[in-house]
């Protein structure tokens, strides 16, 4: 019989995943104490992964549609230092608006920093507002975003540019995950990146995106999804068996998100009283 994530504590039989947390940062009123106490608390919960998302300059208030409040590289640096063993990454980092030398720079110190704990996860993003607002091409954001991904990871190789040292180098392949349901975000999964995440998927949604990533590659790229606990008095039992579902349609990781962040610690702790029940 398969198992769940040992991570999390005194479970027993059932399906195997990695059950992770997207952290709620889409609120300017919560302060960052809060933001940080809640990924220690997934810590303590024994979830796998905290996760980040990003916008840097969204075209209406940050909320429902807009995460990212708190910048995440800088955001998990501060929680890598109050935590111990949970990994931490991002869900999803919009690479086409950053300098990938940045981007690689900040990376493989907050993985040293960390104890190695680092996923970075890109996409391209979807808001054209926002990409006008930074000054940056909306069109050609898919062609940088690969460009970039292939960029980090010269450099994290120590094979960048000539006339430059690139300093520290990663002491491991960092993973880099890539976001998207779409077909080109599933090509670019499947070409360059470690792991792809889904969001918002079914089981059935997210089966036949995992039946085209392995059509187009025969690399052990993991696949996992995010979703969403909805805050209409949904049964933390039936969140749970959305999260048995995706494993069974072959999900390696679970993301969920819990709600806004005033009640996200009670909702994400009654999640892993009912995915099972806790060791006093």
């Amino acid at each position: 019989m398969a198992r769940r994530d040992p991570g999390l504590p005194g479970q027993g039989e059932g399906v195997s995943v990695d059950l992770q947390v997207v952290l709620p940062d889409e609120s300017p009123e919560m302060e960052p104490e809060s933001l940080v106490e809640l990924g220690v608390t997934a810590e303590r919960l024994g979830f796998h992964t905290a996760w980040l998302p990003d916008h840097l300059l969204p075209p209406t208030e940050y909320g429902e549609t807009y995460g990212g409040v708190y910048e995440p590289l800088t955001t998990l640096a501060y929680l890598g230092a109050r935590t111990s063993v949970i990994g931490l990454g991002t869900s999803v980092l919009v690479l086409p608006m950053r300098s990938p030398f940045v981007v690689a720079k900040q990376v493989a110190t907050l993985d040293r920093l960390t104890g190695e704990r680092v996923n970075l996860g890109v996409g391209v993003g979807w808001d054209e507002v926002e990409y006008a607002s930074v000054g940056a091409d909306f069109a050609g954001r898919g062609r940088r975003t690969d460009e970039g991904i292939a960029l980090v990871r010269r450099l994290f190789r120590g094979d960048g540019p000539p006339g430059g040292v690139f300093r520290p180098l990663p002491r491991r392949e960092v993973p880099i995950t890539v976001g998207g349901v779409s077909d080109r975000a599933l090509v670019r999964a499947a070409r360059l990146a470690d792991e792809w995440q889904g969001f918002g998927l079914t089981a059935a949604g997210f089966a036949r995106c995992v039946a085209r990533l392995r059509e187009l590659t025969d690399r052990p790229v993991r696949v996992g999804t995010r979703i969403e606990w909805p805050a209409d008095g949904t049964d933390p039992a039936e969140v749970v068996a959305r999260v048995e579902e995706l494993a069974e349609a072959g999900a390696d990781a679970v993301a969920v998100h819990f709600g806004g962040y005033r009640t996200f610690g009670r909702r994400m702790t009654e999640f892993a009283e009912a995915w099972h029940p806790l060791r006093p």
